[in-house]
């Protein structure tokens, strides 16, 4: 069981941890409009809707980064890339303002930086003030030399840092247009096995069967595709993958079940960790990336697999409290849920 006094003891080391954080670095812009104001444009008759205010943040890897930075990792390394626009200046504000540094965050002036556009009705909290949602991805695969140049940003991040987050996940869904291209991807495999030392952690909702030596966090449907190419499932199905996974990549898998927590895949061993019951509204965006940087921080800080799984099922529990945003938690929430939860 994870107590508070061992959560803060644990915890105390997190600013002494240096994290990497790979992969495609979108803006987060949030478009509030007031539905009082709506107009109707004289050109096509169409509504204009009418924002009155703009919020921006680091989205995808960039929210893993925010993450880290909430619960008091002390420096976080972001590997990917910009374009040289408007969002990719905006974007580049949102890093500094973390206190993470740039420089493994390339410009590459012939691409457009990744964002997501996101009205939300200024009253209305939650999902359901939120519209349909706006994406700009990259779908061109990237030259060779944008390969070559990720790649060397990658490796001399990773020999800086004691932990890894590789963030392959579906923003990007064409293999070779995310940040972790095939090429990418066989350099990090290299270097985890060269570094064992290091933590190398994988969000990767597509391609989680492709890496090695590096700890998998996935959810079932995730998991029992990338083992099984199945799209429906069963609970047979769910542990079948979490195995399969964990021997083929010889490091343990940290399969997310959503309220019923993370199940860890340890090889032959499997160890439930059962999520924190949450009352009332939630929105699970972000929830994933909180998980991720609170369970990695604990690991690097002298917590054992069942110890670090708790803490990202606690960090989870306070970002789904958070609506209308992608949320994040501190070591001081985490620890008042804790605390709540010894009182129960």
């Amino acid at each position: 069981m994870l107590t508070e006094k061992r959560f803060l003891d644990i915890s105390s080391r997190f600013a002494g941890r240096t994290i990497a954080v790979i992969g495609d670095f979108f803006l987060d812009r949030y478009l509030f409009f007031d539905d009082s104001q709506k107009e109707i444009s004289a050109e096509t008759g169409l509504f204009a809707n009418q924002v009155i205010k703009i919020i921006h943040s680091p989205g995808a890897a960039g929210n893993r980064a925010v993450n880290l930075k909430a619960q008091g990792a002390g420096t976080v390394i972001p590997v990917g890339y910009t374009g040289d626009d408007g969002e990719g200046y905006e974007l580049r504000q949102d890093i500094r303002a973390l206190g993470c540094g740039d420089d493994y965050l390339l410009t590459l002036p012939e691409r457009h930086t990744c964002f997501y556009a996101k009205p939300q009705n200024k009253d209305i909290r939650g999902l359901a003030g939120e519209k349909e949602r706006y994406d700009f991805k990259n779908r061109t695969p990237f030259t060779q030399d944008e390969e070559q140049s990720l790649t060397e940003a990658a490796e001399a991040a990773v020999l800086r840092a004691d932990g890894v987050i590789v963030a392959d996940q579906s923003e990007v869904d064409r293999e070779g247009c995310g940040v972790v291209t095939p090429g990418v991807r066989r350099a990090l495999i290299s270097l985890a096995a060269k570094h064992p030392e290091k933590l190398f952690w994988v969000d990767s909702r597509l391609r989680g069967d492709r890496f090695r030596n590096m700890i998998l966090k996935p959810n079932a449907k995730e998991a029992v595709w990338c083992a099984l190419g199945k799209t429906e499932f069963s609970e047979e199905d769910i542990n079948a993958a979490g195995r399969m996974l964990s021997e083929k990549n010889r490091r343990p898998v940290f399969l997310t079940l959503s309220e019923k927590g993370i199940r860890i895949f340890d090889r032959d061993r499997v160890t439930g960790v059962p999520a924190v019951r949450v009352e009332g509204e939630t929105d699970p965006t972000g929830a994933g990336d909180s998980v991720t940087a609170a369970a990695v921080l604990a690991l690097l800080s002298g917590a054992n697999f069942e110890e670090a799984a708790r803490t990202g099922c606690l960090a989870a529990s306070v970002t789904v409290r958070q609506l209308g945003r992608t949320g994040s938690a501190t070591p001081e929430d985490i620890a008042k849920q804790i605390a709540a939860e010894t009182e129960i």
